[in-house]
């Protein structure tokens, strides 16, 4: 996709399809979609961040939102490294003497009305976020030093940052902060959510290693451990390959227990429940 603005050729990113589905916590659902609610004409979208642990389904969150609202959905996947210049537009040469500039996910959503999904948001730099300011206010716009323009969004632009909750990441400026709001914490699930969250990921998966994956889950929560839904998914799913592996020959318990201690480590087995 191709469009100009003020003269400018850009060259368009293509929105993420991504085969996710939220299970649960319906709460947080609701106060993502109130976020980005206009009630009135004179009225702004809010910019909310969604933070929890690593794993806790932020982004399948801001994802399954902004697909109920049919929208077009761009994940931008933040890190340490990315620049102002990554946030917006990126020069590419092309030929000899040929610049071509291509938009990031965000300027693409931006400009297609799109929802941007800024993962991991605070794992970037002051300087970065800095590039963001006007598009966080009222003004609603960033602009391109590289390319030497101001790209307005959409009215029916809307963003999403999801940030972890440990310390890997940075802390957010205070002129940031209070453009992101409202803050959306995500709790580890309740029993009953984190077992539909297996099963909705895994369908094909036997209900003894489901019930055993929740249990662990369960007990790490209560023991307040870092353990998350996602660890389960993938502890699940190995301890599945290696009874098909065995050809169904496997001890099922030791298959979970080889599962635990290889995806997870050894201090793990402490919340190994018994089949």
């Amino acid at each position: 996709m191709v469009v100009e603005v003020e003269g400018v050729t850009l060259h368009l990113a293509h929105p993420d399809e991504i085969q996710l589905r939220w299970v649960g916590q319906q709460d947080a659902m609701r106060q993502l979609l109130a976020a980005w609610m206009v009630i009135d004409p004179r009225d702004l979208p809010m910019n909310p961040r969604l933070i929890g642990k690593p794993g806790v389904g932020k982004t399948t969150l801001a994802y399954t939102a902004a697909k109920q609202m049919a929208r077009e959905v761009y994940i931008l996947q933040a890190t340490v490294d990315t620049r102002p210049e990554d946030l917006l537009i990126t020069p590419v040469i092309e030929g000899e003497g040929q610049l071509r500039y291509v938009a990031s996910p965000l300027v693409t959503a931006m400009i297609r009305g799109g929802i941007c999904v800024l993962d991991e948001g605070n794992r970037m730099s002051e300087k970065s976020w800095a590039s963001l300011a006007p598009l966080l206010d009222m003004r609603r716009y960033v602009e391109s030093i590289v390319a030497g323009i101001k790209i307005q969004a959409h009215p029916d632009f809307r963003l999403v940052a999801t940030m972890n909750d440990d310390a890997s990441t940075f802390d957010l400026p205070e002129y940031i902060h209070s453009r992101l709001q409202p803050q959306i914490l995500l709790d580890f699930p309740e029993r009953d959510e984190e077992y539909q969250i297996l099963k909705e990921n895994l369908p094909f998966g036997e209900e003894k290693i489901l019930e055993y994956v929740t249990e662990f889950l369960q007990q790490a929560h209560g023991a307040d451990e870092r353990y998350t839904v996602r660890d389960g998914i993938n502890l699940a799913r190995y301890a599945m390959k290696l009874g098909a592996f065995a050809d169904g020959a496997g001890d099922p318990d030791t298959a979970l227990r080889t599962a635990v201690l290889e995806t997870l480590g050894e201090e793990a087995l402490r919340y190994v429940p018994r089949l």
